[in-house]
C-alpha cells in the first residue's frame, strides 16, 4: 500500500553551511535513524555574539564543528542559547557548550525534562520575542512531536524553523507515548498560518518552498489516515498495530520500523480520540485489536 519512500538514510549534508546572511548551521555530528545526517544547530544574527538554537546531542566531534561555524560566520561567541524542545539530540549537547563558550542564558518552553538539563531555563512562551543584532525569533507553540516544542519564525528571512515538526526529507515520528497527532495536525496548520518563504528543519536540508511543504505534510499524513481507517474497514475482526503497519508500511525498510509502528499507534489514539476507532483486547495500544467504532 505504501508507495516507495523518501528516507534520509544515506543522506549527507556538510557540516558547515549558510542558509542566509543570518543563518549559519552546524551539523551535530549524531547520524542515525532518526536523525539522518545529525541534528542541524543554528547560529543566528550578524552580530559578534550570536543565538545558538539547540546544541546537538553531545558529541565530543560537535564543538570543532561549531567552532569552524562561529569563524565562517564571522563571531566570536555565543550570547544566549534557545531550545526548540528537550529530547536528547537537541539538548544533549548544552553541557560542552557551556563549559566551551561560557555560562549564557538558556531558553526553552517549559517541559517534564528541564531539570535534568542542570541548568536555570529562562521560559519562553507562544509569541515570545527573541532579539539578536540582524535577527528577530518569534516563538510559535507547536505540540504534537513534543510536548514542549516550540518553532521559530525568523522575521528577517520570512523563514520558519521548524525543529523535528517539519524535516527537509520524509515525514517526522509522532511518539506514540508521548507525542499526539491530534495536537501535531493542528501545529502544522498554525505553521501554514505564518506561510514561511523557507522552512529550517532540525534534520535534512534548507526547504526552499515553506508553504508547500507544509501542505505535503499534512496531506501525507490525512493520507496515512485513510490507508489505516481502509485496512479496519477490512478487517472485521480488528487488527493489530503491527498487522496495519504490515500494510501501510509495506516499503519501508527494517531500519525505519519501529518509527512508523509507533506513527501507525499515533494515529489510531488519534482517531480513537476522534469516536472513530475503538481497541479490544487490552488497554495496551500495540497489542489491542483495533476496529472502526
Amino acid at each position: 500500500m505504501s508507495p516507495s519512500p523518501e528516507i534520509m538514510l544515506g543522506l549527507s549534508l556538510p557540516d558547515v553551511a549558510r542558509w542566509s546572511e543570518r543563518v549559519t548551521v552546524a551539523l551535530g555530528q549524531n547520524p542515525g535513524a532518526f536523525t539522518g545526517p545529525g541534528t542541524n544547530t543554528y547560529l543566528l544574527g550578524t552580530g559578534a555574539q550570536r543565538i545558538l538554537l539547540d546544541t546537538g546531542q553531545g558529541v565530543d566531534a560537535y564543538l570543532p564543528v561549531l567552532e569552524r561555524a562561529l569563524d565562517e560566520a564571522g563571531c566570536s561567541g555565543i550570547e544566549s542559547i534557545v531550545l526548540t524542545h528537550g529530547h536528547p539530540d537537541h539538548t544533549g549537547g548544552l553541557a560542552q557548550v557551556l563549559e566551551r563558550f561560557g555560562t549564557c542564558p538558556v531558553k526553552k518552553f517549559p517541559g517534564p525534562g528541564d531539570a535534568a538539563l542542570g541548568v536555570a531555563i529562562e521560559p519562553l512562551a507562544d509569541g515570545s520575542v527573541i532579539e539578536t543584532e540582524g535577527a528577530t525569533l518569534r516563538a510559535l507553540f507547536t505540540p504534537g512531536h513534543a510536548v514542549d516544542h516550540l518553532c521559530f519564525v525568523v522575521e528577517e528571512d520570512s523563514a520558519l524553523i521548524s525543529g523535528d515538526n517539519i524535516l527537509g526529507v520524509g515525514t517526522t515520528v509522532i511518539p506514540a507515548e508521548s507525542g499526539d497527532l491530534l495536537e501535531y495536525m493542528q501545529s502544522l496548520e498554525r505553521a501554514l498560518c505564518e506561510a514561511p518563504r523557507r522552512i529550517y528543519p532540525a534534520h535534512g536540508p534548507c526547504i526552499e518552498d515553506g508553504v508547500a511543504k507544509i501542505r505535503e505534510y499534512i496531506a501525507h499524513r490525512l493520507l496515512r489516515e485513510r490507508q489505516i481507517c481502509a485496512v479496519l474497514a477490512d478487517a472485521p475482526a480488528g487488527a493489530t498495530v503491527p498487522e496495519i503497519f504490515a500494510i501501510v508500511y509495506e516499503a519501508y525498510p527494517q531500519a525505519l520500523h519501529a518509527a512508523a509502528g509507533q506513527s501507525v499507534t499515533s494515529h489510531l489514539i488519534k482517531l480513537e480520540r476522534e469516536a472513530r476507532a475503538q481497541r479490544s483486547d487490552g488497554d495496551d495500544p500495540v497489542q489491542a485489536r483495533w476496529q472502526l467504532a
